[in-house]
């Protein structure tokens, strides 16, 4: 056999392995998180709360009890994070919030959350209106991919 047939094969051995560890460990995570998913769910309930700031930062520096810091894993430590600090009852908390409705949690307004823990799952009840989330500045590509649109007829000019 020639030796660049040897090596493809041995890449692609090494390839299929990969990809095999990878379907199991995803199915192992995906399990994980079910389970996971399913405490929070037992664990929920509606608390009336005074939003007093919301920021995105590290673990390490977001204020939360030591416990919740010791049990995370290592790698995790230093990742961002949605933290709220909210006024609930007589006491001032620092909770993390769930990513998907980070944005939509008013600052400095009274609602209604769902917490399990220090875990914010949603936030319902808002008193007054709710103002409307800043757009998204576009990127350089996707403002270039936008005007040649609206050159070539594709899409209606605004």
């Amino acid at each position: 056999m020639n030796t660049l047939t040897i090596v493809l094969l041995v890449i692609l051995a090494i390839l299929i392995i990969a990809v095999i560890v990878l379907y199991f460990l995803g199915k192992k995570a995906q399990k994980k998180q079910t389970e996971q998913q399913a405490q929070i769910e037992a664990m929920k309930q509606t608390v009336s709360m005074l939003i007093i700031d919301k920021k995105r930062m590290k673990l390490k520096d977001a204020g939360l009890p030591q416990a919740v810091v010791d049990q995370t894993p290592k790698l995790l430590r230093n990742s961002k994070l949605p933290v709220v600090k909210a006024k609930v009852g007589p006491q001032i908390m620092t909770l993390i919030c769930e990513e998907k409705i980070f944005d939509s949690v008013p600052v400095k307004k009274e609602v209604k959350a769902v917490v399990s823990g220090i875990y914010i799952t949603d936030v319902k009840g808002l008193h007054g209106k709710q103002p409307a989330a800043p757009a998204k500045k576009k990127s350089k590509f996707k403002q270039l991919v936008e005007k040649a649109q609206e050159k070539a007829g594709a899409k209606p000019v605004k």
